[in-house]
């Protein structure tokens, strides 16, 4: 009866151990991956590369979305098909690119820190 019991808590402690064992290593994966998210943010807020890739990124779409606001306003009301078509997809490429913009501002607003460049727009409105 001896041997049995000692088999028996000798099996226990196996299993305990491989228990702590792999949730050890899984504790470790979740930490590690969330210290990296935190390194990765940080990283990200202070990279100049970061904050100049964003700002002209930025600054193409707004380029790109007045560009095409100028060209709808500019033909909108034109008594020409022509003319009026160009000014329709203008404006399909304004809002595209508004849209576009909105969400990408959203996504990397974390860059600034609420200290958004004078010429950086906070939003494209979307033409109507």
């Amino acid at each position: 009866m001896k041997g049995f019991i000692a088999g028996f808590l000798s099996l226990i402690m196996l299993v305990v151990l491989l228990a702590v064992g792999i949730g050890a290593d899984w504790f470790d994966t979740w930490l590690g991956n969330k210290v990296e998210y935190i390194d990765r943010k940080i990283d990200d807020a202070t990279s100049y590369e970061t904050l100049k890739k964003v700002e002209d990124t930025c600054r193409a779409m707004q380029a790109s979305y007045e560009s095409d606001r100028l060209t709808y306003e500019q033909y909108k009301d034109s008594d020409n098909e022509e003319k009026q078509s160009w000014a329709e997809q203008a404006k399909m490429r304004a809002n595209k690119t508004a849209a576009t913009y909105n969400s990408y501002i959203l996504e990397n607003s974390f860059v600034w820190k609420d200290a958004v460049p004078d010429d950086i727009r906070i939003e494209l409105p979307i033409l109507n």
